[in-house]
C-alpha cells in the first residue's frame, strides 16, 4: 500500500476482510471495502466530502454518503459498512487490534 493521500482512499487487507482506508485531514478512517447493497469491494475508490461539516465518502456504484467515523448512511434507509477503530503510531498503521503491513504518512 502507498502512502495515504489525503481525501482519496486506499483498499488495504485485514485478515481475510478488504477494508477501505481514507485519510481526511489529519485523520485516517477505516470501513469495510464492500459497497453497501452489493457483493463489489469498491468503497476504496469513493469520493470523499463532507456534509455539514461531517467527513463522508460517497459510495461508486449505487452514490450512497457515508460516514467516515461510525459507517453510517446519511441518507437513511441505506445499508450501514462496519467502521474500524485506526491508529497511526510511528507511521504503522493499526486497524482494530492489528497492524497493516504498510507505512502511512503523517504528513
Amino acid at each position: 500500500m502507498t502512502p495515504f493521500r489525503r481525501r482519496r482512499g486506499s483498499a488495504a487487507r485485514l485478515g481475510e476482510r478488504q477494508i477501505a482506508l481514507f485519510r481526511f485531514g489529519e485523520r485516517v478512517y477505516a470501513l469495510d471495502n464492500r459497497e453497501p447493497g452489493s457483493t463489489a469491494n469498491v468503497l476504496s475508490r469513493g469520493l470523499l466530502g463532507d456534509v455539514g461539516g461531517e467527513p463522508v465518502v460517497i459510495s461508486p456504484l449505487y452514490k450512497q454518503r457515508i460516514r467516515l467515523r461510525d459507517g453510517w448512511p446519511c441518507d437513511g434507509d441505506e445499508q450501514a459498512v462496519r467502521a474500524w477503530p485506526v491508529k497511526v503510531e510511528n507511521g504503522k498503521v493499526w486497524v482494530g487490534n492489528q497492524q497493516l503491513l504498510a507505512r502511512a504518512e503523517a504528513s
